[in-house]
């Protein structure tokens, strides 16, 4: 008598699971769409950035006639003489012949801007904030939703759901023994819900690998979890090149360990490995920095000449009387990024690392920056990326579409195929998830809470989502 008794309990279970995890895709595709249009939108801009801005800003981006570079020093001077009182940061120089250089300013009012130089004749070109441009408006957007650390924390949050979403949509879609053509791997044509229903689970299934690899290789760049990520990495000698923690202010290190600054604050732009390193410290040689007399920024380009580094890298300016001189490349294949900090007193290389001397685990993050970028293999690469985000933009549009022309009885959800397991596999899954970005097992957490305390307590609620009483 007791196998009887066994196999409803399993299917409660079963159905009620089911019904969580519609839920639960459903709550993720309230929270992503409108932001998940936004990140796909935004991050198609960004993988044609090169084009978009070469077709919009020629004269940015061109210089009049191809020659012989002037001097760092003198480009900078250039930039400055266009622009009295205003005080240098850092200078790209040019990427190729045809390509001008581009100086990093700040005005005496705090105000950063770009100034775009004829490596050649020197002649200024123009100026122009990063928010003033499409690309750059389109990265401030994609990255933290120009709403600063507070943005960036959201876009980290939306991007977990966005993977809870994915599998979750997997799940709900997996055929089950169904092996129709069209409706399962090819939409039904047609009118009405059922139309959107196809394109919205056909496009998923097709999009969903490229659409987890995006999202898993975008959190890197979430200055919360990726920060995390990176120190846990260079803890156990898979990150940043251990060399970080020899060159750095050790009296501050011991009276103040949270005071080390990391190299994301004074050299923004730095390849993701070296984010988290501690930013190297200038030795004064005895002398108070009052006293010391930094070398010039076209001093420090000889020096980086003499080091192999002549065109096609960034430098950036020290921040202080105790910062470096920083010098780094960053090519489309990771494999040929370089970073060389100076000594801004005595001009000593302080620090000379590249992608052979990050660890395995940094390594993989590069590789995958740069195919989120679409750089990593050229058009076809960007062409991958753009389907994916297509893909996106084409999900966050038909779910919501797809679900206002539901049945309006309830939430709708389906039940379960007949011969479903109980899918504990996703759910412990999803645990994972959540465990290993805290922001979303919390976030899971107080849906789950918000069901049980309080939606199971609302007669009409609980009856339109399903809850059991």
């Amino acid at each position: 008598m007791s196998k009887p008794s066994e196999t409803p309990a399993r299917g409660i279970d079963a159905a009620q699971l089911h019904r969580t995890i519609f839920r639960l895709h459903f709550y993720a595709g309230i929270v992503v769409a409108p932001f998940l249009l936004v990140l796909a939108l935004t991050g198609i801009v960004y993988l044609f950035d090169t084009e978009i801005d070469d077709a919009l800003h020629p004269d940015w981006r061109f210089v009049s006639q191809p020659g012989a570079s002037q001097p760092v020093e003198q480009l900078v001077d250039a930039a400055l003489a266009a622009y009295p009182g205003a005080t240098p940061t850092r200078i790209d120089l040019p990427t190729a012949p045809e390509r001008t250089a581009v100086v990093f300013l700040k005005s005496a009012d705090g105000e950063a801007f770009r100034v775009p130089v004829d490596p050649v004749s020197a002649a200024v070109r123009g100026r122009y904030t990063e928010a003033g441009s499409l690309v750059g408006a389109a990265g401030l957007l994609h990255g933290s939703l120009m709403l600063g650390d507070g943005g960036d924390r959201l876009v980290e949050l939306v991007s977990c759901w966005a993977i809870v979403l994915i599998l979750t949509g997997l799940y709900l879609w997996w055929p089950r023994g169904d092996h129709r053509l069209f409706g399962v791997w090819l939409p039904r044509l047609g009118r009405g819900r059922l139309f959107w229903r196809d394109l919205h689970a056909v496009a998923g299934v097709w999009g969903s690998m490229l659409l987890l690899f995006l999202l898993l290789s975008g959190l890197p760049w979430a200055s919360h979890w990726g920060g995390s990520l990176n120190r846990a990495m260079a803890s156990v000698g898979l990150g940043y090149p251990a060399a970080y923690r020899t060159h750095v202010d050790h009296a501050q290190v011991a009276s103040d360990p949270a005071a080390v600054v990391p190299l994301a604050a004074t050299t923004p732009g730095i390849p993701w490995t070296l984010e988290q390193a501690p930013s190297p410290h200038s030795d004064h040689a005895g002398h108070s920095p009052s006293s010391a007399t930094p070398i010039s920024v076209g001093r420090a380009a000889e020096i980086y000449a003499g080091l192999g580094l002549r065109t096609a890298y960034r430098l950036s300016y020290p921040k202080d009387a105790h910062d470096v001189y920083t010098a780094y490349t960053y090519p489309a294949r990771p494999q040929g990024q370089r970073t060389v900090h100076l000594d801004q007193y005595s001009g000593a290389v302080i620090n000379d690392v590249g992608f052979a001397d990050y660890g395995r685990g940094a390594q993989l993050v590069e590789l995958g920056v740069q195919l989120h970028m679409g750089n990593y293999f050229g058009l076809p690469n960007q062409l991958l990326m753009l389907f994916a985000s297509l893909t996106g933009a084409l999900l966050a549009v038909s779910g919501p579409v797809m679900w206002l022309k539901r049945r309006r009885s309830g939430l709708g959800a389906p039940p379960p195929h007949p011969a479903a397991a109980t899918p504990w596999g996703l759910a412990a899954l999803l645990l994972a998830l959540g465990l290993l970005f805290p922001s979303l097992g919390l976030s899971l957490a107080a849906v789950l809470a918000t069901e049980r305390l309080l939606l199971r307590r609302i007669a009409p609620l609980r009856d339109w989502l399903g809850l059991v009483p």
